[in-house]
């Protein structure tokens, strides 16, 4: 699996390239800015992109969607309980940022859908806390998730933001994350990677870490 990630934005969020190496086939997880870095990347990777997929619909992980669909002809994956917050310009308005521009999305996500990129398969995940919609893409052959803003290294998701809810996040880490095995590895949606066994035991918010299991 090629895996290639570009902090993007003031928020440095992070726009993931997954490609699958024998067929060169791609997904792009959360273009929220800079579409210029990101097509040449897909470019230099000689990669041709089949899916664009959304973790959530806030605006840091939104804004480049538009111009990377229009580049690329790839549909666009998102929840349909996030498409309030996609059609309100992905919260800028909270933040005082200019809205950008609203895609269309085409491929509704559900939870326990498998999106097929080459020899790569993404499992949807539904793990709403930090937005109602907000989901994880797991791919288990290669043992890594793509979970946007649910689980950090070190840290959780905001879950104070409009549609957001702790009990909820908190859950969705439990039930969803927590059962999946050590080593896989959790693309976050800012900052580095880490694994689900580092988080279970040294991430602050969640219980029992710095326990020895």
């Amino acid at each position: 699996m090629i895996v290639r990630t570009l902090p993007v934005g003031f928020t440095q969020a992070n726009c993931y390239i997954v490609g699958c190496e024998k067929t060169k086939l791609a997904a792009i997880i959360d273009p929220g800015d800079e579409e210029d870095r990101i097509l040449e990347l897909v470019h230099d990777l000689g990669l041709r992109v089949t899916h664009v997929l959304l973790t959530h619909a806030h605006f840091d992980h939104i804004g480049a969607t538009d111009a990377v669909m229009k580049a690329t002809g790839a549909p666009l994956g998102l929840h349909p309980e996030d498409l309030t917050l996609l059609n309100m310009g992905g919260g800028s308005i909270f933040f005082g940022v200019q809205p950008p521009p609203i895609p269309d999305p085409t491929i509704r996500l559900e939870a326990g859908q498998e999106i097929v990129v080459g020899e790569l398969t993404l499992r949807v995940l539904h793990t709403p806390g930090h937005t109602p919609g907000h989901v994880t893409f797991y791919e288990p052959n290669q043992g890594a998730i793509f979970d946007g803003d649910v689980l950090f290294a070190q840290g959780i998701g905001r879950a104070d933001l409009p549609g957001g809810s702790y009990p909820t996040l908190m859950r969705s880490i439990s039930e969803q994350l927590m059962t999946l095995p050590d080593d896989t590895l959790v693309y976050s949606g800012h900052g580095p990677v880490t694994t689900i066994g580092r988080e279970r035991v040294s991430n602050p918010w969640l219980p029992g870490a710095g326990s020895i299991r």
